[in-house]
């Protein structure tokens, strides 16, 4: 089967060369429909996709990685930790991606488990990991965001951590010397769905977002345009390809992945899409995109047949994380393939 799906990539790739097409459509309903296929047909895929376009592999990240903290409306004491790279051009600005750990993660547990800050180093973008508020009062580093649909006691306190970001990034832009046009939202489970919510609630300030398995967990209405890239594994029993009651301890019912990024396909007005396309180097590998959308936005969607729940790429998660979200899938880079997403953007008109 590998061999015959090589040789079928291999035919596609002559095709686009000689036709200097691709497949697409120009409805936004048709976008939502097509979104309910389970992966790419081989078949009627025309076009290859390029995980790691316009990046430069992780260095080792020889840089500044410091905490502070800020101090909230609600009578809170915030923690997060930026990554700065070792050269930054002076009276340059640079992107800016703030990285959300997964429920019952922290900050630092993400830097470590997700490689940005070698990606930073190499690509010259700061990096910065929020944490979440604590899931439990006896355990102030198994953290949680408040993502609407999930998870567990930031909900159960209605903690504001949307205005926890807002505060953030007005720092951020005071200290640092950040491209406030590309500022960059990123995150795993449940900092992926409050990644989502930052597209729909704080679209003004977050110009796109790049997750890996996440939902849309509030009603969505942005107020300004914002590119979506969405990695999803196949074998996610977590959060659920086609949504139902996840595997982890959240207990939470998702509605399905596939209906994020579809959704905002047609919020973002997307005049051309879905087009389909597959990475020649992984058959595993399928992505779905829409393009032409408001103001330069592009929404994607990756999903990785094999995949667990855990960020792809990395294999250094702890023998009881993997008890609760498998084995991470190591032929996909997540961190490497949303930079490379982020690094293509465009401002907004």
């Amino acid at each position: 089967m590998g061999r015959t799906l090589r040789a079928i990539i291999a035919l596609l790739v002559v095709i686009v060369i000689a036709s200097s097409c691709s497949r697409s459509t120009s409805n936004g309903d048709h976008a939502s429909d097509s979104a309910t296929s389970s992966t790419t047909d081989p078949a009627i895929a025309t076009a290859i996709y390029d995980p790691y376009v316009n990046t430069i592999p992780a260095a080792e990240p020889v840089g500044s990685s410091v905490e502070h903290s800020i101090k909230t409306p609600d009578g809170l004491t915030r923690t997060y930790r930026i990554y700065v790279p070792s050269k930054i051009e002076p009276r340059t600005q640079v992107p800016l991606v703030l990285a959300f750990h997964g429920g019952g993660g922290s900050g630092s547990g993400f830097e470590s488990n997700s490689g940005f800050s070698g990606l930073a180093e190499s690509n010259n973008f700061i990096v910065v990991y929020p944490d979440g508020t604590p899931a439990r009062a006896s355990n102030d580093r198994q953290l949680v965001w408040n993502g609407g649909v999930c998870c567990g006691a930031a909900i159960e306190r209605n903690i504001d951590d949307v205005e926890f970001v807002r505060l953030l990034l007005d720092e951020l832009e005071r200290s640092q010397p950040i491209d406030r046009d590309r500022v960059f939202a990123t995150g795993h489970s449940n900092g992926a769905i409050f990644s989502y919510r930052l597209a729909c609630e704080l679209s003004e300030r977050v110009s796109a977002i790049g997750v890996q398995s996440g939902a849309i967990g509030v009603p969505c209405a942005p107020s300004q345009p914002v590119s979506v890239f969405h990695l999803h594994g196949l074998a996610d029993t977590n959060i659920p390809i086609d949504g139902g009651k996840g595997s982890g301890v959240s207990g939470v019912v998702f509605p399905s992945p596939r209906a994020a990024p579809a959704e905002f396909a047609v919020i973002e007005k997307c005049a051309e899409g879905p087009a389909d396309s597959l990475d020649s180097q992984n058959p595993d590998v399928a992505a779905r995109t829409w393009s032409k959308c408001r103001e330069n936005r592009v929404i994607q969607f990756v999903t990785v047949a094999g995949a667990s729940h855990a960020w792809m790429g990395r294999d250094d998660a702890a023998p009881n994380a993997r008890l609760l979200v498998g084995a991470p899938y190591k032929n996909f880079d997540a961190s490497r393939a949303i930079w490379s997403f982020f690094s293509l953007q465009t401002t907004r008109a």
